[in-house]
């Protein structure tokens, strides 16, 4: 055996956002020895970043919400691509997972008379997030962090996995990383792996996600023999800063539109009603007000036009713009302003009047924000079982935004964070059960260690040779133009032979320096990862000949029967970096009878 470094756990957890953090907490409890590698710091996870709360349905502003009806809001959110146990599992479950944070030390927002107070958000029938401001992410994992280090977990942090590594049985059996502070190498092995690792989102050019967002677990688990699915489903969030340009794709929480604002256009229409009745015009009503009731009037009295699906608003968003109705830098207008008070604003949106004033000079209780689609989350990931987020891997496991079928096409607002509450659960148990069962895997193989630490030392090898710089801004201006919010056959047939050269040049690359805190290593042990999300997003985008969710086709601009049927499921022929694709129908789960007469019936 090489002389790394080398740990054993039972479980091994890669990443420390909020599914991360729960699954530690779940397999800590059933007595395993446990830790989590995170490639950054602790604390600085992309649940941070969901300001606007926690979908549950606890019934605390509205008496007649319950899960059946979050149920019934997620599979019609997601277009009915959903795996139906997962939505049916998170809507019966994420209100006892919040009253757990609650129990934690969590501090949320509250009634009147002292419960969770619950705000609107886009999709949702009822008023069922559980929010702290606008900090709400900020507050899940502060609660997590803490009860994670109490309970003695290992945590390794700016740690960089470069592989999973399987045992001579065909099991998943840890990992080989390396430390980002020193270059040099560890070892992990585990009975048990979870992936835990978020989304996929810097290989766009405009995005919300920060540097660590490059897919890593989701290329981990394809070449480790998982499936993933849904890939073609990004969601691009309606609302990111546009402008300045130093907080470009910044997000504008979807609580600004919950607590009143309305999005403008730059005559300063409110055109989402344009988007919502056709046959109604902001012309037709004298006044604005005028046009709230016309609105309320023929659609229950509840959700304001702003409040339609994620994927809905950015698409209205993008035609104004392409229309020419668009700000000077290629957002519109979302209006807090002029609808509530200053003292409400900075009282409910504190964070966003933070974010605005001190970042961009903008003070939105007195002037609106320029705003625009960005990407921000992949609905697609890996394959899991609903009940133990077991993937087709042995010894494998996925919670949170790296895996895949929770929701479907397009996700609801306010469902990601109690997604990852849900399922960060579940995972932490199926893992410790797995680990219990005997079964688990025994040993690393050597062999595969060596070759992934032969690979990731290659560029230093060269002495002349590719920029890992300029191929990932290449990468995101490719991905950004040709597989971005509205797609196009010839676009994605482009993007496809595109990311041919994309890999020949990753092979290429030549990197200086030692490997201490150097950043142009990082990010070209990232980019084979990125590749292959790129990739997978490409096909599928190009063989979903319809429009679903956050899938647009220009080409195919309706929803297809013939594609309601399955999830395009992708799998690595070889398991390496550079190894072809091959995507395949994987068949929708059957719904039960029940289920499905609740998705019959009318809101």
């Amino acid at each position: 055996m090489s002389n790394y470094e080398h740990h054993d756990y039972d479980v091994l957890i890669i990443g420390a956002g909020g599914a991360g953090l729960r699954a530690a907490i779940e397999a800590k409890q059933r007595g395993l020895k446990v830790a989590i590698i995170t490639k950054s710091l602790l604390g600085k996870a992309h649940t941070v970043m969901a300001e606007g709360g926690m979908a549950a349905a606890m019934g605390n502003v509205y008496e007649e919400d319950n899960w059946m009806v979050h149920f019934r809001d997620t599979m019609r959110g997601g277009k009915y691509l959903n795996n139906y146990r997962m939505a049916e599992l998170h809507a019966k479950e994420a209100p006892e997972r919040v009253l757990e944070l609650e129990q934690w030390g969590a501090l949320f927002d509250r009634t009147k008379d002292g419960k969770i107070l619950q705000r609107d958000f886009g999709g949702h029938r009822y008023a069922r997030l559980a929010h702290t401001g606008d900090r709400t992410g900020l507050e899940l994992i502060r609660t997590l962090q803490q009860k994670v280090v109490s309970m003695g977990t290992d945590v390794f942090m700016e740690v960089k996995v470069l592989k999973l590594v399987h045992d001579d049985a065909g099991r998943v059996a840890g990992c080989v990383a390396y430390h980002r502070a020193s270059g040099e190498f560890v070892t992990f092995a585990a009975k048990a792996v979870i992936l835990a690792t978020g989304g996929a989102g810097k290989s766009w050019k405009f995005t919300s996600n920060s540097w660590e967002g490059t897919g890593d677990g989701h290329a981990m688990a394809l070449w480790a023999g998982a499936k993933l699915i849904d890939m073609e489903c990004i969601q691009f969030h309606p609302t990111g800063m546009v402008w300045p340009l130093s907080v470009r794709g910044i997000l504008v929480t979807e609580g600004v539109r919950g607590d009143g604002g309305v999005l403008r256009n730059s005559l300063g229409e409110r055109f989402m009603f344009n988007y919502v009745a056709p046959m109604f015009r902001a012309e037709t009503a004298e006044t604005e007000e005028e046009g709230d009731k016309w609105y309320d009037d023929h659609n229950a009295g509840r959700r304001p036009p702003e409040l339609l699906p994620r994927d809905e608003v950015a698409r209205a968003i993008n035609t104004e713009v392409k229309a020419g109705r668009g700000g000077p830098h290629g957002g519109v207008f979302l209006d807090i302003a002029s609808r509530r008070s200053a003292e409400f604003i900075r009282r409910r949106l504190p964070s966003m009047y933070h974010q605005f004033m001190e970042l961009a000079g903008v003070d939105i209780t007195r002037e609106a924000m320029e705003i625009g689609p960005t990407c921000h989350y992949i609905m697609g990931g890996v394959q899991v079982d609903a009940d133990t987020a077991a993937t087709a891997a042995p010894g494998l496991f996925a919670a949170g935004e790296v895996a895949g079928g929770m929701h479907g096409a397009n996700r609801l607002g306010g469902n990601s964070l109690s997604d990852l509450i849900v399922f960060g659960k579940r995972a932490g148990a199926g893992a410790a059960d797995y680990v219990l069962s005997g079964q688990a895997a025994t040993s690393l193989n050597q062999g595969a260690v060596e070759a992934a630490i032969k690979e990731a030392l290659a560029p230093f090898d060269r002495s002349e040779g590719e920029n890992p710089y300029t191929i990932q801004h290449d990468l995101q201006e490719m991905m950004q133009a040709n597989v971005g919010i509205i797609r196009t056959q010839s676009e994605l047939d482009f993007a496809l032979a595109q990311l041919e050269v994309f890999t020949e040049r990753v092979k290429n690359i030549a990197v200086k320096g030692g490997r201490a805190y150097n950043p142009g290593w990082n990010l070209t042990t990232d980019l084979p990862a990125m590749l292959a999300v790129c990739k997978t997003v490409a096909l599928g985008a190009s063989f979903r000949k319809e429009s679903r969710g956050g899938h647009t086709r220009e080409d195919f601009p309706t929803a297809s029967e013939d594609f309601s049927k399955f999830n395009l499921a992708h799998a690595s022929n070889g398991g390496n970096w550079d190894s072809p694709i091959e995507t395949t129908e994987s068949p929708l789960l059957p719904i039960p009878q029940e289920l499905k007469a609740l998705l019959e019936e009318a809101h």
